[in-house]
């Protein structure tokens, strides 16, 4: 096997939406001054869903594009950095769930960079003929960590997953995940914390958007190099939903203005590890992406860390 491809995509939200208006009734803040920060319009907050139902529902609507039965899948991963129990891992609890019989399972927690950690760690086991198919999935519950008194946080966040199936591309056949470029920067790491048992989010929000909208261009662009695609071949561009300035700062400086850019934070808010897949399966659902079509996918945040790579449209 010489690499790996993206098969099918799924997500899934909780019906329960938060709006602006909803939140200035709740925290000092208003619409105006959220959009003008952070451009967020609504969110989606979980109610009765846990963190592992959220997941096997992005999973079986990707199942179910793939045309794939659950013992065809042999990997499950999850990127998440709300996971409640500690053991069973949440994609234990997902395998379980989906009958998907003796799969390899594990979670991974690189906070909203995770997506393409797992991806990436993913595709490595199937370039190396340890797996053949591979079930991919981002979710967070992020209202759990969130203080509903602090404006500078509870405005931002909200709750979801996507999921990709992947599939080993036999020899001779172009790979559909292009070469994974990841790092962090670890001494920055407190820039943005989730702790305690009851865990609270805060951070430090002029150091996370200086960091991300003078550090991050070049390594995008690193990606799009790796894998032999000029940033202005790009036919989408989904990095993690953030915060809107930030996106379309990264966008502008990598020189990707003639693709898609994903914008679902606008109505979904920062779904930390379940941004990209989230945002990257609502494109390919409503056709605005070309199947075979190149995206860069870039994860960045917590930690500091950071994930990028160009994968082709399925």
């Amino acid at each position: 096997m010489t690499g790996s491809r993206i098969m099918a995509l799924g997500h899934y939200q909780p019906p329960k939406v938060l709006t602006n208006d909803d939140l200035a009734r709740m925290v000092d803040t208003d619409d105006g001054w959220i959009r003008d920060r952070v451009g967020i319009r609504t969110r989606h907050i979980a109610v009765d869903e846990t963190l592992v139902d959220m997941a096997e529902q992005a999973a079986q609507k990707a199942l179910a594009n793939s045309g794939l039965q659950p013992h065809e899948i042999d990997l499950v991963a999850v990127a998440t950095c709300t996971a409640v129990e500690r053991s069973p891992s949440t994609a234990a609890a997902v395998a379980a769930r989906l009958g998907i019989p003796a799969p390899a399972a594990y979670d991974i927690n690189t906070a909203c960079s995770g997506f393409s950690y797992a991806l990436a760690t993913a595709d490595h086991a199937l370039r190396a003929g340890a797996a053949s198919r591979a079930l991919v999935i981002g979710a967070e519950r992020m209202s759990d960590t969130l203080d509903w008194s602090d404006r500078s946080t509870c405005v931002i966040f909200g709750d979801g997953a996507g999921a990709a199936v992947l599939e080993a591309t036999p020899e001779g056949t172009e790979p559909g995940i292009g070469p994974v470029v990841w790092g962090s920067e670890p001494d920055k790491g407190d820039a943005v914390v989730i702790s305690g048992w009851e865990p609270r989010i805060s951070q430090q929000g002029q150091t996370v958007y200086r960091w991300a909208t003078t550090k991050l261009a070049p390594i995008a662009r690193l990606a799009c190099e790796r894998a032999g695609v000029a940033p202005s071949e790009l036919v989408g561009f989904v990095a993690h939903q953030a915060n809107l300035r930030i996106i379309e700062a990264i966008a502008a400086k990598l020189g990707a203005e003639q693709a898609v850019i994903a914008r679902d934070v606008v109505v979904s808010g920062n779904t930390s590890a379940a941004s990209v897949p989230l945002a990257l399966s609502k494109l390919v659902e409503r056709g605005e992406l070309p199947s075979d079509g190149p995206v860069l996918l870039f994860g960045f945040g917590g930690g500091l860390a950071y994930a990028g790579q160009v994968v082709r449209c399925p």
